[in-house]
């Protein structure tokens, strides 16, 4: 009676399992990314959706033998069947460990290695670059001047109000550096270098659509690269837990044209 009763039950497991795995793959394959602003961006897009549709399909699959499987085995009558070698087992579990490991280790590196160089490889000579600092719970820009250097900084020197990032005053180079709260403004269809720092706790400087995402952290100046495509004001947010005040971490991206940028670091003031 039990195994009656299991195989009446068996027809609406195995669609179950049919349908959740077309949901899944119908969700995913959609257009939900914004579209991207940034050169690499595109790569990294090409990246997303190769993952998608590869362990997807795994999934689809897998889902499709585990309902033939229920379909199959909740027949109302005795199950025989041929005792498999533990050698065959073995080599039939390697088969998607396999898969997995070509998915997740040759076919990204494959697409994604380029992109990685437009981001973490040898700066162009005309880069504009500028620090970015985190702290709870607000973002530090620095600016190096018309000098073109940035000044020392010293943690000791730092204090909310007059020095947020600790500038050593008794630095030349630093004399003329412009820092920000909040805003970060940048050059359009220029290679933007980006300098990571940390105050306190680890954050993650993210520009949702540039498709950049790089963790700041304490005592360790990390660097990230990306170029904007288009003119205009985007999110910047912090990607990673830093406290109960990490809902307010939020900042935005300026992207000018060159003489727009040029003109507004002319007329602002040095920090010190």
């Amino acid at each position: 009676m039990a195994r009656h009763k299991n195989a009446a039950f068996a027809p609406l497991v195995a669609g179950t399992l049919l349908l959740v795995g077309l949901a899944a793959i119908w969700g995913f394959a959609r257009g939900w990314l914004p579209e991207s602003a940034s050169v690499h961006g595109k790569g990294i897009d090409r990246t997303i959706h190769y993952l998608m549709y590869t362990t997807g399909a795994l999934y689809l699959a897998g889902h499709v033998a585990l309902a033939c499987f229920i379909w199959k085995y909740s027949k109302d009558r005795p199950q025989v069947g041929a005792v498999v070698p533990h050698r065959t087992e073995f080599k039939v579990a390697l088969v998607p460990v396999a898969m997995m490991m070509a998915i997740s280790e040759v076919g990204v590196l494959v697409i994604a290695l380029p992109v990685f160089g437009q981001v973490y490889g040898d700066a162009p000579k005309d880069a504009f670059e500028v620090e970015v600092v985190g702290k709870q719970f607000e973002w530090l820009i620095r600016y190096p001047g018309a000098d073109g250097v940035f000044g020392k900084v010293d943690p000791a020197l730092v204090h909310d109000a007059r020095n947020p990032i600790g500038l050593d005053k008794k630095d030349p180079a630093a004399k003329d550096d412009i820092v920000k709260r909040g805003v970060l403004t940048l050059p359009v269809e220029r290679a933007c270098v980006v300098h990571l720092r940390s105050l306190d706790v680890i954050h993650s400087f993210t520009v949702p659509l540039f498709r950049v995402k790089q963790d700041a952290l304490p005592g360790f100046t990390a660097t990230t690269m990306f170029t904007p495509e288009r003119v205009g004001t985007f999110e910047l947010a912090c990607a990673e837990l830093c406290g109960l005040g990490h809902f307010r971490m939020q900042g935005k991206v300026e992207i000018k044209t060159g003489s727009e940028l040029s003109q507004w670091l002319s007329e602002q003031e040095p920090w010190l």
